[in-house]
């Protein structure tokens, strides 16, 4: 099936450009998203008539994610969790927890940006937690583990 980009798709392409993809991967995730539309010649039409209004949404969400990856850079999360011998948890520290951190830290971020490369934390110590916050913009940021008293 051969589609437009609205935007940009990590592994796919940039907005205009026109890709073939598996027809369930376009009708399941890519056009009720926004983020495609069918090549006909009537949508090829529709797109290059909007394409400046829609580079320019996708420059300031780039923009906006940057702005919000400067921030969090100089953050360093500490959370504490019950443990049992040898800095093992009882219990893991998922996405929730990290959210929830970064919430009372005074940052808002969604669970589906945070992405945990080694799945959930088990251990106590320093860990690296990676934030998606756009599909060029990743953000490293440093939790410790630390055992409740």
């Amino acid at each position: 099936m051969e589609i437009i980009l609205l935007q940009k798709v990590a592994n796919l392409g940039s907005i205009g450009d026109r890709v073939q993809v598996k027809s369930g991967y376009a009708r399941n995730f890519l056009l009720p998203q926004g983020k495609a539309t069918l090549a006909t010649a009537d949508n090829i039409a529709k797109f290059e008539a909007r394409r400046a209004e829609l580079e320019k949404m996708a420059l300031d969400e780039l923009n906006e994610a940057r702005g919000r990856a400067a921030k969090l850079t100089s953050i360093k999360l500490t959370l504490s969790a019950k443990t049992g011998g040898e800095g093992k948890l009882f219990g893991s520290i998922g996405v929730t927890d990290i959210v929830e951190a970064l919430k009372q830290a005074g940052h808002e971020v969604e669970r589906s940006e945070v992405r945990l490369p080694l799945g959930p934390i088990r251990q106590t110590g320093e860990h690296v937690v990676q934030l998606h916050l756009h599909t060029d913009v990743n953000v490293e940021i440093p939790v410790i583990i630390a055992a409740q008293e």
